[in-house]
């Protein structure tokens, strides 16, 4: 898997200070996309152990409240073994800080079993998350007023308790 960039003290892609990890290779495309240069598998860098434990020293102060993976697209087949092993490391190390997670794809179709963006490790990476904000950005839903999304329609997912009932629950505060 590739990167386009990592940012180490984001504070507009999820609640808090954060890691961001922008990964490369997305097939959505959208119209009037922030950084069209990650739609490219090959955009970036090659992700290597070395990039993996450079997330984890970053994620090390105290003041820093996760980790956020966006792109490109992480549920890309292709992306989401080395997403995988990303989340787990860093559930493993950092158990107390939340990971988001940015998708074109929708989180109730798409990933889900026989979606078409569900792999064997869709559920590790599901089960690991805690947000996930869904949906493809739609240049005629734009919305600058709006918290961590570009468009209307995409939605903020609160992923424990959505995996728990079955059913897609909203982070409504954020919304």
């Amino acid at each position: 898997m590739y990167y386009g960039k990592i940012n180490k003290t984001d504070i507009a892609n999820g609640i808090g200070v954060r890691v961001s990890l922008f990964v490369s290779g997305c097939r959505n495309c959208c119209e009037g996309c922030f950084q069209p240069e990650t739609w490219s598998f090959v955009y970036g860098k090659l992700f290597t152990d070395a990039t993996l434990n450079e997330i984890i020293e970053a994620l090390r102060p105290e003041y820093i409240d996760g980790l956020t993976i966006l792109g490109g697209e992480p549920f890309e087949p292709e992306n989401q073994e080395t997403v995988s092993e990303i989340i787990k490391k860093v559930k493993e190390v950092y158990p107390k800080k939340d990971i988001w997670m940015y998708t074109g794809y929708t989180f109730d179709t798409d990933l889900k079993k026989g979606g078409v963006r569900y792999t064997a490790y869709t559920d590790t990476i599901l089960n690991n998350i805690d947000v996930l904000v869904d949906g493809r950005f739609e240049l005629s839903l734009k919305d600058p007023s709006l918290n961590f999304r570009g468009s209307s329609n995409q939605r903020i997912i609160d992923i424990k308790k959505s995996m728990q009932n079955k059913a897609v629950v909203h982070m409504s505060e954020l919304e």
